[in-house]
């Protein structure tokens, strides 16, 4: 029962994380259901609270939602290979060989080095659209929010047995 708890923690929290970044390419593959509703409801939500705190004006704002579009979209392929590895990990971790523990954690370092990547390949481009300590505001906003998602990860996934 309580391995069964653990998985359903995962999936939820793979939802969470598919959820903020995941929604655009689900509405490729499927119509809408109520679980694509969900998802890009949580999409919104995210966006809103970027608004909310970004504290744009109207040409800040003009400029600055597509290269937020933009970056949202690269920002979820790499939550879709996250949520693949939480998959692929979630059916390994008690009984990992050494050749699949080094897959993983060689995937992880990808996936972490294409994120700073991403950041890197952006800045320039909402630098050139917004004031810096606007552009500081939002990669802070973005942390936050990364920062949630990898707690309540690292709260839910066991260490490897």
């Amino acid at each position: 029962m309580k391995e069964i708890r653990k998985r359903t923690r995962i999936a939820v929290l793979m939802v969470g994380l598919i959820a903020i970044g995941v929604a655009p390419a689900l509405a490729q593959d499927k119509p809408a259901d109520n679980m694509q509703i969900v998802l890009e409801k949580a999409r919104a939500d995210k966006k809103l609270f970027v608004e909310t705190n970004m504290e744009l004006n109207e040409t800040q704002a003009k400029a600055f939602w597509p290269i937020y579009e933009k970056y949202q979209d690269e920002l979820f392929l790499l939550r879709s290979r996250t949520a693949k590895l939480i998959k692929d990990y979630a059916k390994a971790f008690k009984d990992i060989g050494e050749k699949e523990a080094k897959a993983l954690l060689d995937e992880f370092m990808t996936i972490e080095s294409l994120g700073l990547k991403l950041r890197k390949t952006f800045l320039p481009k909402f630098r050139q659209v917004l004031p810096e300590k606007k552009v500081v505001r939002y990669y802070q906003i973005e942390n936050k929010i990364q920062a949630v998602l990898y707690y309540e990860l690292a709260k839910e996934i066991p260490l490897v047995q």
